[in-house]
């Protein structure tokens, strides 16, 4: 987006993992002020490497918590995009709201684990939260259609995943490689393993209660195998409004960029093809106890999102890891919400602590169900 449209957009700063030549080469490309890496050692493999290749002027080099944290809160940025998998991103984004920045957020853990303290920030700081979640983006739009009390149901799609149509019995048996595969976006690996056990679209629903202050019984899920309507909101009066586009993520990210604007784009239009065949179902919650566990933990309110949250993460590395089987992360989620006492977060530091702690219980809770 900031290719596109370099005379509205200029990096200010930036965060990555351990990706040092890749943050090399944007470093060269953008100029941004800031930049930090997830390691210390990564840090200092980015100052070597554009030394090396001639840089006089580097940007400020940080890492870890600290390094995210001050290219979130930086002075120069107005606007910024938190997309960091997991709670690592928790911190930094409630510090660019605390420090009154606008946040566009594509992260969904912020606001499973953290949801009721980062909305306090952003309503105390009078910013929005702008979602880039295809799901929510369109949500957004949709409510611009009317008040927020003529609205009466939330409606997100969900693609239903690569074992949409697998029978219930084979899913103990299925491998990394099937879940990998998901039938529509290409996305890292925690999220397409949460979107084969569909733990990805409760994330979403625990979401969409904070962003637009709907409770759990007027939201809903779809499966929608085409993912052409990304979601849709139901009006009091009958009216139903469904946002549909591309299924490229540029969309939804220039448009929380550029909001309450819309520019134009250099991408390919719309194919209206794609509208030949809509299929819409109810989600099967005994073949995906995920999305359950998730309505579950909102109901539940308090820690129980976090904890799930927290659960769901060391679950699904273990099924990658090939530790455990599919339906096994299901289990040990539950287990672990079962073994939590619920806390109410004061603070950024109670949700890390019960974030921790949800970690350590969901591996002493793993030799239960290990290969």
């Amino acid at each position: 987006m900031v290719s596109a449209f370099p005379e509205r957009f200029q990096v200010a700063s930036m965060s990555a993992g351990e990706n040092v030549d890749l943050m090399a080469e944007q470093v060269r490309r953008y100029r941004p002020a800031s930049v930090s890496m997830g390691s210390e050692r990564a840090a200092a493999a980015l100052c070597a490497k554009l030394r090396e290749s001639g840089e006089r002027k580097l940007p400020e080099i940080g890492h870890g918590r600290a390094g995210m944290e001050r290219v979130a809160t930086l002075p120069e940025a107005d606007v910024v995009l938190s997309a960091t998998v997991g709670v690592a991103g928790l911190p930094a984004t409630y510090a660019a709201l605390e420090a009154g920045k606008q946040v566009a957020l594509a992260n969904k853990e912020v606001l499973v684990a953290a949801g009721e303290l980062i909305t306090r920030s952003a309503e105390a700081h009078g910013t929005e939260l702008l979602p880039v979640d295809s799901e929510h983006n369109g949500v957004h739009q949709c409510l611009r259609a009317g008040a927020r009390e003529e609205a009466r149901l939330l409606v997100l799609t969900a693609s239903g995943g690569p074992f949409l149509h697998t029978p219930a019995d084979q899913l103990p048996g299925v491998t990394v490689e099937q879940a990998l595969k998901h039938p529509t976006w290409q996305m890292g690996n925690r999220i397409t393993i949460d979107s084969a056990t569909m733990m990805n679209k409760g994330f979403e629903v625990i979401e969409a209660k904070w962003l637009f202050g709907f409770p759990p019984e007027q939201i809903r899920v779809k499966i929608h195998p085409q993912s052409t309507i990304h979601s849709l909101v139901e009006f009091v009066d009958g009216s139903v409004m469904a946002q549909l586009s591309v299924t490229d993520m540029k969309v939804p990210i220039q448009y929380a960029l550029t909001y309450p604007e819309r520019l134009a784009s250099n991408e390919p239009g719309f194919d209206w093809s794609q509208l030949g065949n809509l299929e819409f179902y109810e989600p099967d919650l005994g073949k995906f106890p995920c999305l359950r566990l998730a309505y579950g933990a909102m109901k539940e309110g308090g820690s129980h999102a976090c904890v799930l949250n927290a659960a769901d993460e060391v679950a699904v590395a273990a099924f990658l890891d090939g530790r455990i089987g599919f339906t096994a992360i299901s289990c040990l989620i539950e287990d672990t919400l079962n073994a939590m006492a619920s806390r109410k977060f004061h603070e950024m530091e109670d949700v890390l602590e019960q974030d921790r702690a949800s970690r350590e219980m969901t591996g002493k809770l793993l030799s239960r169900y290990q290969n």
